[in-house]
This record gives structure tokens, C-alpha cells and sequence, in this order.
């Protein structure tokens, strides 16, 4: 093989490899995107309180490897205007659903750290978990019981 060829080949191979890594990221949010479609679609099947421009927020604050854990385990993430500002994320645990208020400020934030930290552990318990406003347990509160559509 000529110097000409080897060279031509290994800038071949260069250029395959840049263009790989190129589309990595594309095809890593395009799946990411599937699962924020994924758990919207679940979060439409089995929340009433479900709208796009309610649960959006919620669904997108949650990291894609978190939502595809939750898939996983078919937990779904359902928005919850009947849950107080101050008591605003829950986990109804027999019925496998993490509920938040989404009038309630910041408790999309709050209800990603939680599914994220449930998801790290995988400890889903089966009572329900209330979580006040300031990301503290909320020993005792009274909570709506979850209804599925």
C-alpha cells in the first residue's frame, strides 16, 4: 500500500469517526425525546388532571434516565391541582404514581430531585410519601387520594 493510500484511508476513517461522534448526540436525544413522549402518553392514560401545558413542566424537569426507570417499573408522573402549595409532590405508592401541584412554585424542581433520589435507591415504598414545600418530609398530612382517569 502506498503512503498516498494509507494516508487517504486513515482520513477516511477520521472522517467516519468525527461524523459518528457527530450524530451521537442526536441520536441520543431523539431517544431521550421518546421517553418525555413516553411518559407524557402514560401521564394522559392515567392522570385526570392531565394536560399538556400542565404536565409538560413536571415530566421535562426529570431527568430522561429517571422517566425510563420509572417506564420501567410502569410508575407514572401525573400533575395534581387538588394537592396543597405547601404539602405540592407525592408519591402514592400502591398505585405507583409521583403527583405534584403544578400551580405550586417550584414543585417540579422539588418532584425531579425526589424521583430522581427514589429511582438512585429504588426504594418505592408502598404507603403514601408526602414532601412539604421546602423538599421535607411531611409526617401526617392529608392528601387527596389518587384517582386514575
Amino acid at each position: 500500500m502506498s503512503r498516498r493510500s494509507q494516508m487517504s484511508g486513515s482520513s477516511l476513517s477520521l472522517t467516519s469517526l468525527a461524523l459518528m461522534l457527530a450524530m451521537a448526540p442526536v441520536a441520543h436525544a431523539q431517544k431521550d425525546r421518546q421517553v418525555y413522549d413516553a411518559a407524557m402518553a402514560r401521564s394522559a392514560e392515567a392522570c385526570p388532571d392531565h394536560s399538556t401545558e400542565r404536565t409538560r413542566p413536571g415530566v421535562t424537569a426529570v431527568a430522561a434516565a429517571s422517566l425510563k426507570a420509572l417506564e420501567e417499573r410502569k410508575f407514572v408522573l401525573c400533575p395534581d391541582r387538588r394537592l396543597d402549595t405547601t404539602t405540592p409532590v407525592v408519591w402514592y405508592g400502591r398505585e405507583g404514581v409521583f403527583a405534584w401541584n403544578p400551580s405550586a412554585g417550584g414543585a417540579a424542581k422539588l418532584l425531579a430531585g425526589k424521583v430522581t433520589a427514589q429511582v438512585r435507591s429504588g426504594d418505592f415504598p408502598s404507603q403514601t410519601v408526602v414532601w412539604k414545600s421546602n423538599g421535607k418530609l411531611a409526617e401526617g398530612a392529608l392528601v387527596p387520594a389518587f384517582r386514575r382517569k
